[in-house]
């Protein structure tokens, strides 16, 4: 809810011995100088990440994957999720104009022919959407070359 810990940056005191005086460096917080508190807020974050990265389609964890918090990648799938109803309606139109427009092509060999349908058809399923046997059987037979009858 809060973002990621980020480790802090540990004020050390100057070098007095040093020709132009230094009042005080700075180092990043290393893992000795972590409480329980912040090692366990680490950890909770690392598995969030994994939860959620483990749970998303492969089109939007390459999206995602490179981000470093949790909470980056919540934000970003949320924004990237707010479109899928529209992206669900256009990959159903886009089915069914290609299954409308479906059929074979001059000079292509049958096991093409065969192999365009299939995928077509694993396309349908994949989308939830499952034409009725008796017309794709139709489809398919309607569409083939004159040689082939």
């Amino acid at each position: 809810m809060h973002g990621p810990y980020v480790r802090r940056m540990i004020p050390e005191p100057g070098d007095p011995d040093r020709e132009v005086s230094v009042a005080e460096t700075f180092h990043e917080q290393n893992d000795k100088e972590l409480t329980e508190k912040e090692v366990k807020q680490m950890e909770a974050d690392d598995q969030a990440i994994q939860t959620i990265l483990m749970g998303l389609p492969e089109d939007i964890y390459a999206d995602v994957d490179s981000y470093e918090t949790a909470q980056e990648i919540w934000l970003h799938v949320q924004q990237m999720m707010k479109g899928s109803n529209i992206g669900i309606h256009e990959k159903k139109a886009k089915l069914f104009n290609e299954w409308e427009r479906f059929t074979s092509t001059n000079e292509e060999s049958i096991e093409s022919y065969y192999h365009r349908f299939s995928k077509l058809i694993n396309d349908f399923k994949r989308n939830k959407h499952f034409p009725e046997k008796i017309a794709s059987n139709f489809k398919f037979l309607n569409n083939l070359q004159p040689e082939w009858s």
